[in-house]
């Protein structure tokens, strides 16, 4: 009878700790807002905080695979479910994309979706009936040396952020924002591309009109796209970025860090977005608890610079103090990242 040994377990501890390594984005940017991302604490806790991010079954930061592409986890990532809130962004402004970490042996297109939810919003949605037209995508940069330098390389450089522009003519409404990327480390192997999309729930604002047509996410990509296999260990003159062509008016801006100057919380609901102030404004959805936008007591001010070149970083303006139950959930967030920390510590030092 085979036995398990422990060359057999640090051979799965191993594997374990690589595919943690892998990442997944913790929050995004707006105009210096800051909204939080779908963190796996939140799945231990008896009230998570409503986000603008969707949560996946990725709790391991892996991948889904091309045998899947026909499949609702190509959609979000696996077993995703709909964000409960939503972040607003006018036509026309920027969103920064953080990831929290990113491997350089990672290498492959970074791609952006929106997805238009009607009028019922984006939180109680379908999302095998999305329908998702492409605003941006940066593939491969320099392909002179394998494996080349690629949109990811360029995220990594932009301190693990990506930077993305909401086409300033899109029509005002609810949308999904999917972000992706696409490692190819191993795409030159049967089912051996790696894709990592990522949702989040925004109201856009703005006099746009155009209403672009989409793709529904199961029909984005297929296992034989020549973008999906493709051997990136050999020199490269192009690379045939997959899913579907850039709507007209996107826009492919300069990498750049983002400013961070306050929290924000997702909102709730089908209200119309807040008007814009000086200042951040506290505003209420429809059938909805009260939403606000607080300055940040333990985010940093991040000036924003190239990315080519390291953020400066001063340090955030006193907040006040928080509401004694906001204090006990972010405890039990920080005790559950603690442990999660701790356990990719183990894992490490028996690898």
């Amino acid at each position: 009878m085979p036995t398990f040994t422990s060359k057999s377990l640090l051979t799965v501890l191993a594997g374990a700790a690589s595919v943690a390594a892998h990442g997944h984005v913790s929050n995004i940017v707006i105009n210096g807002d800051l909204y939080q991302g779908y963190d796996s604490s939140f799945n231990y806790m008896a009230n998570p905080p409503v986000v603008a991010a969707w949560k996946a079954n990725n709790q391991d930061n892996g991948f889904v695979a091309p045998d899947a592409f026909s499949s609702p986890d190509i959609i979000c990532h696996k077993d995703a479910t709909n964000a409960k809130g939503h972040a607003v962004v006018k036509a026309g402004d920027k969103i920064s994309i953080q990831w929290e970490t990113w491997p350089e042996s990672h290498h492959g297109p970074v791609i952006d979706y929106l997805a238009n939810c009607g009028t019922a919003g984006c939180e109680t949605v379908d999302k095998t009936a999305l329908e998702f037209f492409k605003i941006d995508e940066v593939g491969l940069i320099d392909g002179s040396a394998a494996p080349g330098k690629w949109g990811s390389d360029q995220l990594i450089a932009n301190n693990n952020s990506w930077l993305v522009e909401i086409p300033a003519n899109i029509a005002p409404g609810f949308y999904v924002l999917r972000h992706e990327i696409i490692a190819l480390h191993s795409a030159g192997q049967p089912n051996g591309a790696q894709n990592y999309p990522q949702c989040f729930n925004l109201q856009v604002t703005g006099s746009g009109t155009e209403k672009p047509a989409g793709v529904k996410g199961t029909a984005l990509y297929t296992p034989n796209d020549k973008g999906i296999s493709f051997n990136i260990y050999q020199p490269m003159t192009s690379y045939p970025i997959p899913g579907p062509a850039l709507i007209k008016d996107a826009v492919s801006v300069a990498q750049a860090h983002s400013a961070v100057t306050a929290t924000a919380t997702a909102l709730t609901g089908l209200a119309a977005a807040p008007a814009a102030t000086g200042a951040p404004a506290t505003t209420s959805a429809a059938a909805a608890p009260a939403v606000t936008t607080t300055k940040a007591a333990a985010v940093p001010t991040t000036t924003l610079v190239p990315s080519a070149t390291k953020a400066v970083t001063t340090a955030a303006p006193q907040a006040t103090k928080p509401a004694k139950g906001s204090c006990q959930k972010r405890r039990a967030a920080r005790r559950a990242a603690a442990l999660a920390r701790r356990h990719a510590r183990d894992v490490a030092f028996l690898d």
